[in-house]
């Protein structure tokens, strides 16, 4: 089964961007890619999901117009830019795989098949 690893968390402040990266262990041409995030004492919520061709993306309310989502299946890299970041983003943030699943996998209660340790992102004010 496919492994999914995070990079790229870490602590900016309020305005700010990052990028994070999921490298995965073997081909991810059949995986629906995604990212969830929960903060401590919340919900999971699901961030942003990418169709496994790369044409099609979901974004959460919360998040549209400032992350955006792409990947790389030559690299078996998925990649989350984070811009106009806010306290609010602070939480744990998990690279997602969906071996066949749709686009939007990661919009309702749906848990996808495989899962990364996650990255910490932290947001200062």
């Amino acid at each position: 089964a496919v492994q999914v690893r995070e990079s790229g968390g870490g602590l900016v402040q309020a305005g700010g961007s990052l990028r994070l990266s999921c490298t995965a262990s073997e081909s991810i041409d059949e995986y629906a890619m995604g990212w969830f995030r929960q903060a401590p004492g919340q919900e999971r919520e699901g961030v942003a999901c990418i169709s496994w061709s790369g044409d099609r993306e979901y974004y959460a309310d919360s998040v549209k117009g400032r992350f955006t989502i792409s990947r790389d299946n030559a690299k078996n890299t998925l990649y989350l830019q984070l811009d106009s970041l806010n306290a609010e983003d602070t939480a744990m943030y998990y690279c997602t795989a969906d071996r066949w699943g749709l686009y939007d996998y990661c919009s309702g209660s749906w848990s996808p098949d495989h899962w990364g340790q996650g990255t910490q992102v932290t947001v200062s004010s």
